[in-house]
């Protein structure tokens, strides 16, 4: 029979079921075809922090979230269209956040009475007609595969894993994904198993074929592609988008980078993708402990090196002392964050921007160093540049904030041509810079205040190195209280007088009275919901802070510019608390800590009540 299909702008897909159903990897494929066929596109990727949680349970549901359009988009999507649920608990999970009307493909197979009584269903939803709000599609996935399999020389528990590839091969069908890429990626992944390959492309198209001739689906979806800018394009999470950054970085410093490290969710992935790329300078070390990686990534700096540490927010503790040390050593070094849901050990797979103020306060003694946060995957990777830009030109620590929700979450990035990056070289002291052929490794750069940057073992530069307070301008070990107090002063002087853009406003018609705005990952839920409200008229402006410290200059003047300011994060108010400090200005907070990126919705729910309140 010919089936409809049905032209729509966009889509809102979750895939959920067990942590070990392989939703991820099944996520990740659907969004590769689909930023192959050239759809704008975000992901959000959700799943436990334990490699395997106990199967069928509520606390074991991983899912990934994919919204791709035909035109921009700048969040995952507040609500799925279409939810596939391998089993109860995913379905009883991801239930309440489904819109009614929303269409529900479950996996009939796993709905036996043992797995519904782990979640508390007393009787089958897909019978009882609990679900008839939205559109279920009861499909066999699990039987079907070993049925599309029988011909395969597998067990049937081996033959079930592919259930995950039947059902991207069906969703594929239904949304007109191209299916080459994936076939591809299936033979490369299992090139040293090839029956294992050619059984789950097998599924992958017994899938396809299941949605191209059964009589459930008599329509099929069209998502045309995006236009974007002109380009080459590829889609990117944004611990790939820091990576790459700085893979970037240390060739326009004309530096070697080195990356000490510790394993930590969810930065693990930045060593991951460093270590693969040897031909570009690039060293990594796989540290004993977060101490031993910044120590490590610190000697590679005095050493002349782009050093790096990445870790998330317990990292950060652990590496508080030795940052304070390249704070007074004055060295180059840039520690990345990317934050996850705390106190403690807290939540290691969800996101939160609750490290405000350990970057900011979070050493002994005044400390000062600056902040960069990313606002977008992609965007990671200009924060990776602009971090080490700032750490070798003003020979600083940096902290480069990420979180959980950039470093997984994905979308289209255009590659920069390389006459596009900017060159962030600086010269090595190779003569001595004092009277009577003297070394003084703390006489500074009139405009930039940074020490020279000596090489050990370059003859005529020897110099002290360490955590003791030094002397101006000789570096000599020093108590004296006069020193300390200059060294503290022009320690900070530095910092705050380091060169970052003016903030931006975006405020269409310079007559808005309310001002959002926001920091890292926030950014497209704001944009997302300041767009719902001009769209229905309404009048709002909207800025987001890139650096954090030094705050752009303009900073005062555009908050003292609106009658109210909102500012939306996902911690307790943590930079409302030092915009308030210093300008003081009576900013609003609004605030949430789920583990999970704000809503669009929910967003301009509350832009619009401070809106209403202003009149």
């Amino acid at each position: 029979m010919t089936k409809q299909v049905q032209q729509l702008d966009r889509v809102i897909i979750r895939f959920a079921g067990d942590s070990g159903d392989g939703m991820q990897l099944t996520g990740d494929r659907f969004t590769a075809g689909t930023a192959e066929f050239g759809n704008d596109l975000s992901t959000l990727p959700n799943f436990p922090a334990e490699i395997r949680a106990p199967a069928g349970t509520l606390p074991g549901v991983s899912s990934f979230q994919l919204h791709f359009a035909d035109h921009d988009i700048l969040t995952p999507g507040d609500a799925p269209n279409v939810l596939v649920a391998m089993n109860p608990a995913a379905l009883k999970a991801n239930l309440p956040d489904l819109p009614r009307g929303a269409d529900i493909i479950a996996n009939i197979d796993e709905f036996t009475k043992r797995n519904l009584q782990k979640v508390g269903y007393a009787t089958n939803p897909l019978e009882d007609d609990s679900l008839r709000e939205w559109r279920v599609h009861a499909v066999a996935l699990t039987s079907l595969t070993v049925k599309a399999l029988e011909d395969f020389d597998l067990s049937k528990k081996d033959a079930e894993r592919s259930k995950n590839m039947f059902a991207l091969g069906l969703l594929s069908w239904l949304y007109h994904r191209p299916t080459e890429h994936t076939i591809k990626f299936l033979e490369q992944k299992f090139a040293k198993k090839p029956d294992i390959a050619k059984a789950n492309i097998a599924a992958f198209q017994a899938g396809w074929n299941y949605g191209e001739t059964t009589e459930s689906f008599s329509v099929s979806y069209e998502v045309k592609p995006a236009r974007l800018a002109p380009g080459v394009y590829r889609n990117i999470s944004g611990n790939q988008a820091l990576a790459y950054g700085l893979i970037a970085a240390g060739v326009q410093a004309k530096l070697p980078l080195f990356l000490g490290s510790y394993p930590i969710t969810p930065a693990s992935d930045i060593l991951h993708e460093l270590s693969r790329h040897k031909q570009f300078g690039v060293r990594t070390f796989q540290a004993e402990d977060e101490i031993a990686g910044v120590g490590a990534a610190l000697g590679a700096a005095f050493g002349g090196a782009l050093g790096v540490t990445t870790t998330s927010g317990p990292g950060v503790a652990l590496k508080a002392e030795t940052v304070g040390l390249a704070v007074t050593t004055e060295l180059p070094l840039i520690i990345v964050d990317v934050q996850r849901a705390g106190p403690s050990t807290g939540m290691p797979t969800k996101t939160e921007q609750t490290d405000l103020l350990m970057a900011m306060f979070g050493r002994n003694g005044e400390s000062p160093v600056p902040i960069v946060a990313p606002m977008s995957p992609s965007d990671c990777f200009d924060a990776a540049i602009e971090a080490a830009r700032i750490a070798v030109k003003y020979r600083t620590p940096v902290m480069l904030l990420s979180d959980g929700y950039l470093a997984n979450g994905s979308e289209p990035w255009r590659l920069p041509e390389v006459s596009e990056l900017p060159d962030i070289s600086q010269k090595f002291t190779t003569e001595p810079n004092g009277e009577d052929g003297a070394f003084l490794p703390y006489k500074r750069d009139s405009e930039t205040l940074a020490r020279p940057w000596a090489i050990p073992g370059t003859a005529g530069l020897e110099h002290r190195i360490g955590g003791i307070e030094k002397a101006d301008g000789t570096g000599n070990i020093s108590y004296d209280p006069n020193n300390h107090d200059l060294m503290v002063r022009t320690r900070a002087a530095k910092i705050a007088g380091i060169d970052v853009p003016e903030l931006e406003v975006d405020d269409p018609d310079g007559d808005a009275k309310v001002l959002v705005i926001g920091w890292g990952s926030t950014y497209g839920p704001i944009a997302a919901a300041v767009r719902r409200i001009r769209n229905g008229g309404g009048k709002v402006a909207q800025a987001h802070l890139r650096h954090l410290n030094p705050l752009p200059a303009n900073t005062g003047d555009v908050l003292k510019r609106y009658d109210k300011v909102l500012l939306p994060e996902i911690n307790l108010g943590q930079l409302a608390l030092l915009l308030r400090a210093r300008y003081l200005v009576d900013v609003i907070s609004y605030n949430r800590v789920r583990g999970l990126p704000f809503k669009a919705e929910e967003l301009a729910g509350v832009i619009q009540d401070v809106i209403d309140s202003d009149q």
